[in-house]
């Protein structure tokens, strides 16, 4: 096993030559981006990665061989540098709904951390985020919450104004929106390393 998650950021010594690259994905913006880990199956070596650009139509997959990461940066890691974001660094709402829902996530005992394009421009320092930038955040929960840890999770989603939260539920087995599990539709969509799964118990292994 590999041991990188879905949403790892991951930086390389070198872009592989014989990999096919769209014309955004620069030699400037290479040497600064790092590559996204995505929930896919691959041969035993091989990591499913994404590759972002500048702007939101930029994206591009691609695999990667694990013995290439040079670095690796998780969106636990990076929940650690929200308080020391300076004020002049909050320039949109998604980082500002960070900063506010941050102490409500260290207050469950869950490790989390931020995903998406706030991730990324914290890990990064690159440009992506806009005016109208989404919060996504990831939560690693091994087990379905109890009463109290669910009105936790209420308080926490409904504290985030002023953008779209996307915040996702890592069970350990594979990823799901929180929008979709309060909602009580009675299943959730589970994105897994085999694809997604329509299911009513997510925390059990598929």
């Amino acid at each position: 096993m590999h041991g990188y998650r879905a949403h790892d950021l991951l930086w390389l010594d070198a872009m592989p030559d014989e990999m096919a690259l769209p014309p955004w994905a620069t030699a400037a913006w290479l040497r600064q981006a790092p590559l996204v880990v995505r929930r896919a199956t691959t041969a035993p070596g091989r990591l499913p990665v994404g590759l972002r650009g500048p702007a939101r139509s930029e994206r591009h997959a691609c695999e990667i061989d694990v013995a290439s990461v040079l670095r690796r940066v998780t969106p636990e890691m990076l929940s650690a540098r929200v308080a020391a974001m300076p004020p002049d660094a909050i320039q949109c709402a998604a980082l500002a709904a960070l900063r506010t829902v941050a102490p409500l996530l260290d207050a469950t005992g869950w490790a989390w951390g931020p995903t998406g394009g706030v991730g990324f421009a914290l890990a990064s320092g690159l440009p992506v985020l806009h005016v109208d930038s989404d919060l996504d955040l990831v939560l690693r929960i091994a087990q379905p919450p109890d009463a109290a840890q669910s009105d936790a999770l209420r308080a926490i989603a409904a504290s985030v104004t002023g953008c779209r939260l996307d915040l996702q539920i890592d069970t350990g087995h594979g990823g799901f929106a929180y929008a979709e599990w309060a909602a009580g539709r009675g299943k959730v969509l589970l994105k897994t390393d085999r694809g997604p799964l329509l299911t009513a118990t997510p925390w059990e292994p598929v």
